[in-house]
């Protein structure tokens, strides 16, 4: 399938500026971020926030914006080719084709994702972290604050975070002479790319720091406080900021993704914002009516049940559901009646219960209309 024009994914025009190309990409990303879409729109909302990312990358940066607006997305795609080009520049006009996609062509041919530039060397993101929570019911509508373990780097204390052994120090690489990258050449391209050699760094360690094997820092756990917002959803996210696993070469951390799994409960079912319980009836509380007692999050809850209810009928009471995070007002509680047949009768009961039929079918169709009609559809079936 053909990739859509970048400016036709961002809503921008053509000689659209840097920063309206900015705002564009932001409100995309803000309505299409996977953390604020869930359910059937998630997937669909994920494939529209990389391609506006992919398009944002392209069009923010003025060389690949140029090489774009030239030669379409021939000009951005390594695997297709760029005719006129010369490695290291000229006067074709195109000499900073290379430079301009030195990331993309480093992820093809080993230099890793999410890489940038810092004193010459390459540096990388943390990767972001997963973390399962478990809650109930009610602290998923009321919301809770907790404490979590999560794995933490911290400056191993023998070598300083040098990751070197005490008494020795690290050692300009001799592959790429301390600026963590080399250059490379696939046909016509001169690429450049992280050094094999150091990864990066610009340096290699001759004797690692026993303790933390050359890192430079040990792996610990840390006790974070996490908030759970009133009226969260299972499965939702929970962001925290940079405490993923830590960068390398001095990056920026990833982040922490708190993912909710809301237990099973004992009464209630969850649809959305409402709620749904079953309520148990005697056979003749549902015959002559009466009061019924129903819990909710919040208490109990009384409700009046007419003479002759049936079973399955449902009651709706206004508010007793969930206040969801997005929500402004809270969904409502459906109580579906229940109405039980008695078991384990005495002999007295027994007889009391014949008198009673006895007297219903004396009284005709008047004392059961729900059989009257389903047996004037059997008869109308059979004709």
């Amino acid at each position: 399938m053909a990739k859509r024009d970048y400016y036709e994914v961002l809503g921008v025009a053509k000689n659209a500026s840097e920063e309206d190309i900015k705002k564009a990409y932001r409100k995309l990303a803000m309505k299409h971020h996977p953390d604020r879409n869930q359910g059937d729109e998630a997937k669909k909302a994920e494939e529209k926030f990389k391609e506006a990312k992919e398009a944002y990358e392209m069009l923010s940066d003025a060389q690949k914006r140029a090489a774009y607006d030239q030669f379409g997305h021939a000009g951005v795609d390594p695997n297709m080719g760029g005719g006129g080009f010369r490695p290291g520049g000229g006067a074709d006009g195109f000499g900073g084709f290379a430079e301009a996609f030195g990331d993309i062509f480093g992820d093809i041919f080993g230099g890793g994702t999410g890489g940038a530039r810092r004193g010459g060397q390459q540096v990388f993101r943390g990767a972001d972290l997963s973390y399962a929570m478990e809650i109930t019911l009610e602290e998923a509508a009321h919301g809770k604050e907790t404490q979590i373990r999560i794995p933490a780097w911290e400056s191993c204390a023998t070598c300083h975070g040098s990751g070197a052994k005490p008494g020795t120090s690290a050692k300009t690489c001799s592959t790429c002479n301390g600026a963590g990258t080399v250059h490379m050449r696939q046909g016509f391209f001169s690429i450049q790319q992280s050094c094999p050699h150091c990864h990066g760094s610009g340096k290699i360690i001759p004797d690692p720091c026993p303790a933390c094997s050359g890192q430079g820092r040990i792996k610990k756990t840390k006790t974070l406080e996490v908030k759970i917002p009133a009226g969260i959803g299972e499965g939702m996210r929970i962001r925290s900021s940079g405490n993923g696993e830590p960068g390398s070469n001095g990056g920026p951390p990833g982040d922490l993704y708190i993912e909710i799994r809301v237990k099973q409960h004992d009464i209630f079912e969850r649809d959305g914002d409402d709620l749904h319980c079953t309520a148990p009836v005697s056979l003749t509380t549902a015959a002559l009516g009466g009061t019924i007692e129903v819990p909710t999050l919040g208490g109990k809850a009384e409700i009046e049940l007419p003479e002759g209810t049936q079973h399955g009928k449902t009651f709706r009471l206004r508010g007793k559901g969930i206040k969801g995070v997005r929500s402004s007002y809270p969904g409502d509680l459906y109580c579906h009646v229940q109405v039980e047949t008695p078991i384990k009768l005495t002999e007295h009961q027994r007889k009391l219960l014949k008198e009673l039929d006895e007297s219903f079918r004396k009284g005709g169709d008047r004392h059961s209309p729900n059989t009257k009609s389903w047996t004037d559809r059997v008869k109308d079936l059979f004709k």
